[in-house]
């Protein structure tokens, strides 16, 4: 009898044991959406596929669930084992929901997760653009949106400045159209799994790609270092140039040695460019860069065959009330100054001269700061002989109304330096 009890106790399961099995019943059944569990198909049928999650579940996997980068839903077969996502516990009918293509989302809104943790950079593609910004594509059917104020503002705005009002809203959005299957590097700054909302910024890579390239381009330049850049904005008084994270300006004057009316005429938003660095001040706040000290000044050229005291040959471009503008070669314009025209009382320029003249001067000086030269009609005494061979007598002649030139001109150059400030205002 003994023996008899021993066995029956042996075989009786212990209360512990008992409520282990209805534990793991219990836990085993309480399948919950948002589950990823492996199961083994067990029927294929046209577009559903039944799988065994094992303790007597089986769902259903149908429709677009069925789409998947990961598998090739085509080359499935019973008794294939597959990981499987969970959608509903059960439908109104009593059967359990899955999904493949949310097994493959959900370990893409994992590695979503750990890239805004950990600060990564998420590639995204543009689907399609709104009046907000853009919707783009992160794979696997997750989705996400870059509002226009998080995209690098060199992108849509120009100088990188926003503008507002009825046509910059309609040339915003033609800009954000025209984004659609570009490939654009983002950040996550908001992402919210439950409510399947995950906003981007692609300004927060820029910025801090462009503040990191401007301090380390500041600690670098110095006046006359030369950086390459690209052309960010354009305005009536010059152009801004962003070389090397470092924003500046060319100004009109610093564009070309040529006169610039329009400088869409030399340069466009976006054009490689480069730079002569010409200023920095308060902390690199305000930068200056130049163009035209990169290239060959042409006036430097034109004017190396002249100097003080020549006569020369030249054609009146311009007469106004204080003197004529006279051009005596491609790039080489004077002034003859009312008080060089004539011996003769000059009240009226126009009285001795007009446009189209050909005449002879004698350069009395040339200013490189100004670009201009200080000529004059009356001390042609030379007329008959500046082009010939001359004699002694002559050359004597000349040399000594020459050093009365230089001394003249120095009285001079006040007035002709007021006649181009008039000029150029």
């Amino acid at each position: 009898m003994a023996d008899s009890k021993k066995e029956t106790k042996s075989q009786t399961p212990s209360y512990k044991e008992f409520e282990d099995f209805l534990n793991k019943e219990k836990g085993l059944k309480k399948l919950q959406k948002g589950n990823i569990v492996e199961g083994t198909i067990v029927d294929i049928r046209p577009g559903a596929i039944i799988v065994d999650v094992g303790y007597k579940s089986e769902g259903i996997v149908a429709g677009k669930e069925l789409k998947s980068d990961l598998v090739d839903i085509n080359k499935l077969e019973k008794g294939d084992q597959i990981l499987v996502y969970v959608v509903k516990p059960e439908d109104e009918e009593g059967q359990l929901v899955l999904s493949i293509r949310r097994t493959q989302q959900a370990g893409l809104w994992l590695s979503l997760i750990n890239a805004k943790e950990n600060d990564e950079v998420v590639e995204a593609v543009v689907l399609e653009s709104n009046n907000g910004g853009l919707i783009c594509e992160l794979g696997g059917g997750i989705r996400g949106f870059i509002p226009t104020s998080q995209l690098d503002p060199y992108r849509i705005y120009t100088d990188g400045v926003r503008y507002v009002g009825k046509d910059a809203n309609e040339k915003i959005q033609k800009k954000l159209a025209s984004m659609v299957g570009e490939k654009i590097s983002t950040k996550i700054i908001e992402l919210d799994r439950t409510k399947n909302r995950i906003i981007l910024s692609e300004k927060v890579i820029t910025q801090a790609r462009s503040v990191q390239n401007r301090e380390k381009t500041l600690k670098n330049i110095q006046e006359g270092t030369v950086l390459k850049g690209e052309v960010s904005g354009i305005t009536p008084y010059g152009m801004f140039v962003n070389a090397e994270g470092l924003e500046g300006l060319v100004h009109l004057s610093e564009l070309s040695w040529d006169k610039v009316e329009d400088i869409n005429d030399f340069y466009k938003v976006g054009d490689s460019v480069d730079v002569m660095v010409i200023g920095v001040t308060d902390g690199g706040k305000r930068v200056a860069y130049s163009v035209k000290r990169l290239q060959n000044d042409p006036w430097v050229e034109a004017i190396s065959k002249y100097k003080v005291g020549d006569v020369v040959e030249g054609e009146v471009q311009r007469v106004v009330d204080y003197g004529a503008f006279v051009k005596i070669g491609k790039g080489l314009n004077g002034l003859v100054h009312i008080s060089e025209i004539s011996d003769k009382l000059v009240k009226d320029p126009r009285d001795f001269v007009k446009e189209g003249d050909k005449v002879k001067v004698k350069i009395l000086s040339i200013s490189s700061t100004e670009r201009h030269l200080g000529l004059s009609l009356k001390r042609d005494s030379e007329k008959s002989s500046s082009f010939s061979s001359q004699t002694q007598t002559s050359q004597k002649k000349e040399e000594a109304e020459t050093k009365s030139t230089e001394d003249d001109s120095v009285d001079l150059a006040q007035a002709v330096d007021e006649a181009i400030d008039k000029e150029i205002k």
